[in-house]
């Protein structure tokens, strides 16, 4: 059994892989102007463009766990401004899905994430990327 010192200390070590499935249009460019704009988040976020959260298969999430993601999200437009009018509430619905399912196979669903993120959301980007690798980081390595 580890002790409260222990267990800090291989927190504090422990850096997560986060995979973000990034919409081309809306979130993709919320992270170039996070970088643009030189706000920081975590440099273990490794970005996966797409052209729209609505193509997103569930199969890709776990594929990027399965290889060896700690904690994977989905960022898309915001609800009513998807480039391709619906493809974001489509995102929705797969997600719910899958996350009910993740839930049913006892797979921790806190390390999967669901954003919506604007174009003009740079700071916002950086915000969500430090709040959720930091959520990973406490829950520790993905135990396989």
């Amino acid at each position: 059994m580890m002790t409260q010192a222990e267990t800090s200390t291989n927190t504090e070590t422990f850096e997560p892989t986060i995979i973000v499935f990034a919409c081309n249009w809306c979130s993709y460019a919320g992270a170039d102007l996070a970088g643009v704009s030189r706000l920081k988040y975590p440099s273990n976020v490794r970005i996966v463009r797409v052209m729209c959260s609505g193509r997103v298969d569930p199969a890709f999430v776990m594929k990027a766990f399965l290889k060896g993601a700690d904690g994977v999200m989905v960022a898309g437009c915001h609800p009513g401004d998807c480039h391709y009018l619906e493809g974001n509430l489509r995102a929705k619905e797969r997600i719910d899905k899958m996350v009910e399912a993740m839930h049913i196979l006892g797979f921790e669903v806190d390390r999967f994430r669901l954003e919506w993120i604007s174009a003009s959301e740079g700071k916002r980007f950086a915000q969500i990327m430090t709040e959720f690798t930091e959520q990973i980081r406490n829950l520790g390595p993905l135990k396989s």
